[in-house]
């Protein structure tokens, strides 16, 4: 499969929750990918290699606004509940809550096993990947 169709069916996963972000993770690693990066407020995800090749995919539109202020704790607890698999929790609730608090995207990086997430302001809060168990 290329790899632009594997980004294609992470995504799909994603906002189907039929896929964690672990397995997203591990399926673009194994496709050659350096990372991607989500903008909520321009509904896509771009997908970045190593050689300079991109692809920018459309996402479903997140359902509401993004907030003008940056709340970082409520960020961390949406990220909490995403980790810990919280039942009836979703991908699409996970971004509805981090555009309720000021998460305009996030950068994922697998070389620097981190996400980034960024507000509207500028504001940031890196998270690093849990570690292996």
């Amino acid at each position: 499969m290329h790899w632009k169709d594997i980004a294609q069916t992470t995504i799909i996963g994603s906002e189907n929750d039929t896929m964690s972000f672990p397995e997203a993770v591990k399926r673009l690693i194994e496709a050659g990918l350096d990372g991607y990066s989500v903008d909520l407020r321009g509904a896509t995800r771009s997908f970045y290699r190593p050689d300079g090749e991109v692809a920018v995919l459309p996402t479903a539109p997140v359902g509401v606004p993004v907030a003008e202020r940056f709340d970082t704790e409520a960020i961390r607890q949406s990220i909490r509940k995403a980790q810990m698999q919280t039942p009836g929790y979703t991908y699409k609730g996970f971004c509805n809550e981090a555009a309720k608090a000021g998460c305009a995207g996030y950068i994922v990086s697998f070389i620097g096993r981190r996400v980034l997430y960024f507000g509207r302001n500028g504001d940031t809060h890196t998270e690093f990947f849990p570690a292996a168990t």
